[in-house]
C-alpha cells in the first residue's frame, strides 16, 4: 500500500500491513525527545509543530560529497517509550523504528488515533537511498540526535501497531505458529 505522510489515513491500516511511505517525516531520538518533554513541562512551545506528523526514530550519519544523508537505519523503539505518550497528546500520529513497544504506548496508540511503523533494522544504507532531502529543523547543537525533516521516497515499513492497538509483535509469532507449527503436527 502506498502512503502519503501528511495524507495518513491511520484508521484504514492494520498491524502486519506493508506500505511505501512518500512525503515529509520528522527524525528525533532520546535527546531531541527529552528536550520536547521539558519543553512541554515548563510550558514553553515546542520548536516544530507534532501534529498530523511522523517521527522516525533515528540519527542519521553524516552524508559523504554529493550525497543526501549518510546510513540512517531505525533506533530501538522502546528507547522512547517514556515519552511517546506525551507526543503522541501534541498531535503526532506516527513513529517509525525498530522492536517492540510497550503497553502504554500500545494503549497510548489506541487513544490518539496512531501507529507505529517498523523499519528495517540493519538495513540504514537502504533505507539512506529512500531520502531524497535533509534538513536539520530544531536542537541543531544535538548533532545527529537533532531534529531533521526528511523527505521520503518510498520508504518501505510495516504497521506493527495499528491504531486499535493490535500488535505484531504479538500477533505475528502466533499466526506463523497457526500456519506453520500446527498445519504440520497435523
Amino acid at each position: 500500500m502506498k502512503m502519503e505522510s501528511g495524507k495518513w489515513k491511520v484508521e484504514e491500516l492494520r498491524a502486519g500491513d506493508q506500505l511505501s511511505l512518500t512525503g515529509r517525516i520528522l527524525t528525533g531520538r532520546d535527546a531531541a525527545h527529552k528536550r520536547l518533554i521539558a519543553l512541554l513541562d515548563a510550558g514553553l512551545p515546542l520548536p516544530v509543530s507534532l501534529k498530523g506528523q511522523a517521527m522516525y526514530y533515528v540519527g542519521p550519519c553524516p552524508a559523504r560529497p554529493g550525497e543526501v544523508i549518510g546510513s540512517c537505519g531505525p533506533t530501538t523503539s522502546g528507547r522512547m517509550d517514556a515519552y511517546t505518550p506525551r507526543l503522541l497528546e501534541q498531535g503526532l500520529v506516527c513513529t517509525i523504528g525498530k522492536g517492540q513497544r510497550s503497553p502504554s504506548v500500545s494503549e497510548a496508540m489506541k487513544a490518539h488515533k496512531a501507529v507505529y511503523l517498523a523499519a528495517t533494522g540493519g538495513a540504514g544504507a537502504l533505507i539512506a537511498t529512500c531520502v531524497k532531502a535533509c534538513r536539520v529543523v530544531a536542537f541543531e547543537e544535538l548533532g545527529t540526535e537533532a531534529i531533521h525533516e526528511l523527505e521520503v521516497e518510498d520508504f518501505p515499513l510495516i504497521v506493527a501497531v495499528d491504531s486499535l492497538g493490535n500488535d505484531l509483535y504479538e500477533l505475528g509469532p502466533e499466526r506463523y505458529r497457526r500456519l506453520y507449527y500446527d498445519a504440520n503436527q497435523a
